[in-house]
């Protein structure tokens, strides 16, 4: 079986190898900003076929940004959960992370969504749902997920979008986000996105690449509180951007945050929807 489970992937669900290939050689270092045990043990056993993933030439800036990215979404999470101990955590296109078995405190009940396709290869190299644990198995724009899981709306929800978004139209997103904010009144949801500058940037460089990955990027959020205008009673909590962290690895290239077009063309955005009920 070595080197074919991966055959089955293609367009989006393809680039969960981007992520993983990557927090794996991140692992390996000394002086690591993240440790992902369990990217480390995919990588070796070589299963997956990464030989798609190696032939992109990606930019070591790009790689440290992404990590830093991964990084943030476990500490909104962690933060969340020490605001809400038993809180319900929904990762939407969970790919290959394992940010449950980083996060847990023994208490949260975790659902981690994502294709078809995908939820496959992660029962057959993670594992299935045990206790708290469990796994959704559809688009995330099929709302019958959704209906399943809000049986109660007191409960606190957390719902995670990593490098998810981009992948499709606005109008989907935006129905998606009413839709949670309809069905878990004062839950959080938070989510990374590309500026519109940057999306028309890789798709020109996916463009060319040899690679020839089957992937485009939809949509870019030019203004974070544009998200507000979706629904009533969103809220944005915060923002963060790879560059308002003094990263050493960065240094390099810490001149564009004084570049209005390039400061900001990656963030990640928190935001409340709506007021939960009492």
């Amino acid at each position: 079986m070595s080197g074919t489970t991966s055959q089955g992937l293609s367009g989006v669900a393809e680039t969960l190898l981007i992520p993983l290939y990557i927090r794996a050689l991140e692992s390996e270092r000394s002086d690591a900003l993240l440790k992902d045990v369990k990217a480390l043990e995919l990588v070796s056993k070589r299963d997956l076929d990464f030989s798609r993933i190696k032939q992109i030439k990606m930019d070591k800036n790009d790689q440290v940004a992404l990590i830093l990215r991964n990084r943030k979404f476990d500490h909104y999470t962690i933060d969340f959960i020490s605001r809400y101990p038993e809180a319900n955590i929904v990762h939407i296109g969970c790919g290959l992370d394992s940010r449950f078995e980083r996060v847990d405190n023994g208490q949260i009940v975790w659902y981690d969504l994502d294709l078809p396709e995908v939820i496959k290869i992660r029962k057959e190299f993670i594992g299935d749902e045990v206790d708290r644990y469990r796994l959704i198995s559809c688009s995330v724009f099929d709302n019958s997920w959704i209906d399943k899981i809000a049986k109660n709306p007191k409960l606190n929800f957390l719902f995670l979008a990593e490098g998810v978004f981009m992948y499709f139209e606005e109008a989907q997103i935006k129905s998606l986000v009413r839709a949670l904010s309809n069905h878990f009144p004062g839950s959080e949801l938070v989510f990374d996105a590309f500026s519109p500058f940057l999306v028309r940037m890789n798709n020109f460089r996916f463009k060319i690449s040899r690679a020839k990955m089957s992937v485009h990027y939809n949509w870019g959020l030019k203004h974070s509180k544009d998200v507000e205008e979706w629904a009533n009673g969103i809220t944005l909590m915060n923002e963060w951007f790879p560059f308002d962290e003094p990263e050493p690895r960065l240094a390099g290239i810490r001149w564009v945050k004084h570049v209005p077009l390039l400061a900001k063309v990656m963030g990640i955005f928190h935001y409340r929807l709506g007021q939960a009920i009492t």
